[in-house]
């Protein structure tokens, strides 16, 4: 804009299309399955954000003002704009090929530093347990923490042996079963175990999942390979609280996609006090009893 210029331009292609449109060309050029769309005769932006928060990542508190603003018209009325900035040669872009851009700008800015980087094209970015509640999606969370009888350092050598041959320290029948399931729907299971039976590095292979981050000595946070109807990972940290004493935390993270992802975790949240529950007190008792240097010896499920 030329100086001096001070003033809100509207800026539009060729093309006036709506929203039923827009998605159904989307989903053509970015390679998606055909959308099935069905109108229904009343539905309030209220109860459209609802069932948006529902079988979709967005929030109803995000959900709602969007889908109120979809009563407005968003057409390109005036073509001041070109007053100061000339159309290209070729003539604006239609919606199609402006989308083919837009998809292949992402490609081809994304730069994989690790495998937890890359995302399919056409696709948002995956969400982090780290993002702020403020940045959308749902994410249920399993909360374990428990006071250890240990050093911190014999808890850290607890956390980062664990998988491979020292199992998952809760119930090995129901993280069999699991990865059973997995390989019958052609998913990885548990037969990769670990690079290494004492070290983790980010990028390793764990059993189904995939150490996604590790803070040696505080943290390690693996994230699930194995199907699911969403994205999960644990968090597992070997901390010290203002009282000296040696405190391990643990997190179970799930982000559901659509009314599967919902429906799965609420599914399974009943086992959740066995499984997960009793990784906690076992991880506490290996650390407990675990020798001051090498690997720590598995333990029984509770």
């Amino acid at each position: 804009m030329p100086y001096g210029i001070s003033r809100a331009c509207d800026i539009g292609g060729p093309e006036v299309l709506t929203y039923r449109d827009m998605m159904l060309r989307y989903s053509a050029v970015a390679g998606l399955p055909r959308r099935r769309i069905v109108c229904v005769p009343v539905l309030t932006p209220r109860l459209s954000s609802l069932w948006i928060g529902l079988v979709t990542p967005v929030p109803p508190s995000i959900a709602r003002p969007l889908t109120e603003s979809l009563r407005h018209e968003v057409v390109c009325r005036e073509r001041d704009i070109e007053r100061y900035v000339p159309l290209p040669a070729s003539g604006p872009i239609g919606f199609d090929e402006a989308v083919r851009l837009a998809l292949q700008r992402v490609r081809d800015a994304q730069v994989t530093t690790r495998w937890s980087s890359a995302s399919p094209p056409g696709a948002p970015s995956d969400p982090l347990p780290t993002d702020p509640d403020w940045a959308g999606g749902s994410l249920y969370t399993d909360r374990r923490e428990i006071v250890v009888d240990a050093s911190r350092e014999a808890l850290w050598r607890v956390v980062e042996g664990i998988g491979g041959e020292n199992g998952w320290y809760s119930f090995p029948l129901a993280w069999a079963a699991r990865g059973w399931l997995d390989r019958l729907v052609g998913g990885v299971g548990l037969r990769r175990g670990r690079r290494d039976a004492q070290r983790l590095r980010v990028g390793d292979s764990l059993d189904f999942w995939r150490v996604e981050e590790i803070e040696p000595g505080r943290l390690l946070r693996p994230r699930a390979e194995m199907r699911l109807p969403g994205l999960a990972w644990l968090e597992l940290y070997a901390e010290q609280d203002e009282n000296g004493r040696t405190r391990y935390r643990q997190r179970a993270l799930f982000h559901p996609h659509g009314l599967l992802g919902h429906a799965y975790w609420w599914g399974v949240s009943p086992f959740h006090a066995v499984v997960f529950g009793g990784m906690a007190r076992n991880i506490a008792r290996a650390a407990a009893r675990a020798p001051r240097t090498g690997p720590a010896e598995p333990q029984p499920s509770s």
